[in-house]
């Protein structure tokens, strides 16, 4: 079992971690996203990422308050984090949640909480690209992948290339579905969605979301946030797909490819 420590251990023993690893609370929780957080843990580690985590010092980001609407309970939520990071001296975040992400990266500093954030996909890029970690040939040589753009993740923050340098070093066949990018569909769990029931209508928009993926005629549908893998997921098991179609985080095919 890999240790992990926290800030508070590391600060005791006079050490400060290059990289703040911000689990979320879907990773922390969620027990699907856990293996998520377990997987890229793995790689960190083999990698030799000096990395820590808050532990239990970590509170929700505030996003979902935020997005629902409740802007005083996201102040509390984000200024609680803030004084605990800053006391830490945080310098730069990492997280697998494109929500944290977001929140950390572009609501945090008119707080006082100003930080270099990055998404679990650009870290994994970067240790291919530097030749901290390599891949295994072989593992997903010849399987047709589609990836979900996350829209906290894609078109609030314009990344749409890691995701897919990483499926591209994967050796696999990268499909694209009719709305992507830019144009990419929502999962439906944004703006605090994922916890109430959709609105009255003809179709959830998951539903309709795994329908453009299962157009494509993956061995495999690529994502790069916890929530829009719940909610492709759902999507498969709708279509009665789940025993023959993954719904996998980058983070899990890259440890699969390393035989973590």
């Amino acid at each position: 079992m890999i240790k992990v420590s926290t800030l508070a251990e590391c600060m005791a023993e006079g050490r400060s971690p290059e990289i703040l690893f911000w689990v979320g609370c879907a990773g922390s929780f969620d027990e699907r996203a856990k293996k998520i957080t377990k997987a890229f843990v793995k790689i960190l580690h083999n990698a030799g990422v000096d990395f820590a985590v808050l532990g239990a010092e970590e509170s929700c980001s505030g996003d979902p308050a935020k997005r629902s609407g409740n802007e005083f309970l996201f102040q509390m939520q984000a200024m609680t984090n803030i004084e605990v990071m800053n006391a830490y001296e945080v310098k730069k975040i990492v997280t697998t949640c494109p929500h944290c992400f977001n929140t950390l990266k572009n609501e945090y500093p008119e707080l006082g909480g100003k930080y270099e954030v990055i998404h679990h996909t650009q870290l994994l890029r970067d240790l291919l690209d530097d030749g901290r970690m390599t891949i295994a040939e072989g593992t997903f040589k010849g399987k047709r992948i589609t990836y979900h753009d996350p829209c906290y993740l894609g078109r609030a923050n314009n990344i749409y290339e890691a995701p897919r340098e990483l499926i591209k070093k994967l050796d696999a066949e990268l499909v694209e579905m009719k709305s992507c990018k830019s144009r990419g569909l929502c999962c439906g769990a944004g703006g605090a969605q994922m916890f109430k029931e959709p609105e009255n209508g003809n179709k959830d928009i998951n539903i309709e979301r795994t329908e453009q993926a299962l157009e494509t005629q993956p061995d495999i549908i690529a994502a790069g946030c916890p929530f829009c893998n719940t909610m492709l997921s759902d999507g498969v098991k709708n279509k009665e797909k789940e025993d023959s179609l993954p719904v996998l985080d980058l983070a899990e095919m890259i440890a699969t490819a390393k035989d973590l």
